[in-house]
């Protein structure tokens, strides 16, 4: 397996062909798929991919979008910091049951194994985390902790500013109403 992978899109450029061409050509010809569709490893192929070998005692889970508002939940080993071998599971979409039941082909010995998973705050990624690896230890991402915090703060700063308007603003008022104030000067 190549260390950097080449995306379709990214050929597109350097050989003048429609990337996303390319990409469902490779799926649907070139790579071989429609003959490991049809083993026994290859029925949920569209749905989910597991690969227990690549398993470890810190997990992270997640979701993203690959393209086109597909969503995907991707299972890796924290360990393998995103090179080769990092991805333990990957699953179309983000419903909780789907990636239970991908993640429970995994045998329950290695995911017993599991002692810590890195999850979003989202209820599902919880379930799944709970059920899936019930002896892992479920840790907040920081970048969801820290987003919280920059958001509750970002609330406070704009209710002192509207605050600070309006005590401005009924400073103004209070003068209008009073009418010019002139300052004598003791003789």
């Amino acid at each position: 397996m190549d260390r950097y992978p080449i995306t379709g899109r990214s050929l597109e450029w350097f050989f003048d062909i429609d990337g996303d061409l390319f990409e469902r050509q490779y799926k649907r010809h070139l790579s071989g798929y429609r003959q490991w569709k049809d083993t026994a490893e290859g029925l949920h192929a569209e749905q989910w991919r597991v690969f227990p070998q690549n398993i470890g005692p810190h997990l992270s889970i997640d979701e993203t979008s690959l393209r086109r508002g597909e969503l995907y939940t991707i299972v890796s080993n924290k360990e393998a910091h995103g090179r080769e071998n990092s991805i333990v599971a990957i699953v179309s979409g983000t419903d909780a049951d789907t990636v239970i039941h991908a993640l429970r082909q995994i045998k329950s010995g290695l995911r017993n194994k599991v002692t810590k998973i890195t999850l979003d705050l989202s209820d599902s990624m919880n379930r799944i985390c709970r059920v899936a690896f019930p002896r892992a230890s479920r840790v907040i991402d920081r970048f969801h902790v820290q987003k919280l915090a920059l958001e509750a703060v970002q609330e406070i700063r704009i209710k002192h500013r509207w605050d600070a308007i309006n005590a401005d603003t009924d400073a103004r008022e209070s003068a209008k109403t009073r009418g010019p104030q002139v300052c004598r000067g003791t003789s």
